[in-house]
């Protein structure tokens, strides 16, 4: 029995296989119900301009993060395409604070003045607990694929045919819904798979315990967004 699942995650990818095995969280991170108001447009605004404030404060701390993962690669990558990926992947965080910032201005947030809330101090913390050198490239690189991954399928399904996101939060879904930052993400998926076919046990535990966590985390942060705390 046990040949035949790894024969299984073999042929789909341990990604895919730990989708499956865990579809009901990654549901729940993917189509939350502050997302699926989003698309049917009754998304309450000041549960967006909270998503939006928070959001933008997780940003400046994934910078560090994604820059740690770039010196992991570097460091322990058998493809040297690993770096030129999660390059491109940091060359845009610069244009996603600046939208931030632009998009505060447009909803009269002030944005020195957002405290973060506790859900996003946790995940923040997780962020900086995989900066540490002895976490290992393989579950760094399966962390940042996690969490631009739950924003592109989250972000997609508000774009999709028949969506009815209102007008002025198009612009956001795209933003990380759009088919570019999607073939983005399955190439980190890519990469990911790559590491984790070559991982040992041990490793592909940290690497799904570490799976699990961002997307409790990020229910969390969208559950904090609605204000159910």
């Amino acid at each position: 029995m046990e040949e035949k699942v790894k024969a299984e995650e073999k042929k789909i990818g341990m990604i895919e296989a730990w989708l499956r095995k865990h579809r009901l969280l990654y549901a729940g991170a993917t189509k939350h119900p502050l997302i699926l108001s989003i698309r049917d447009g009754t998304i309450q605004i000041p549960s967006f301009k909270t998503w939006l404030a928070q959001d933008y404060l997780f940003v400046r701390a994934f910078v560090p993060f994604a820059a740690s993962v770039l010196i992991k690669a570097w460091k322990e990558s058998d493809d040297n395409g690993d770096m030129e990926v999660i390059l491109g992947g940091i060359a845009c965080l610069e244009d996603e604070i600046s939208w931030f910032k632009k998009e505060a201005d447009k909803w009269g947030i002030s944005l020195s003045d957002v405290v973060p809330q506790q859900a996003n101090i946790n995940y923040c913390g997780l962020l900086e607990s995989l900066i540490s050198p002895e976490v290992e490239y393989t579950v760094a690189i399966t962390a940042f694929w996690a969490i631009e991954a739950v924003y592109q399928e989250s972000f997609a399904h508000c774009i999709e045919e028949g969506s009815k996101t209102p007008p002025e939060l198009k612009e956001t879904c795209e933003r990380w819904g759009n088919e570019g930052f999607g073939q983005y993400c399955q190439t980190l998926q890519n990469i990911a798979n790559r590491r984790l076919q070559k991982a040992s046990d041990d490793e592909l535990k940290k690497a799904e315990v570490m799976l699990l966590s961002v997307l409790e985390h990020e229910v969390e942060f969208w559950n904090m967004s609605r204000g159910n705390v």
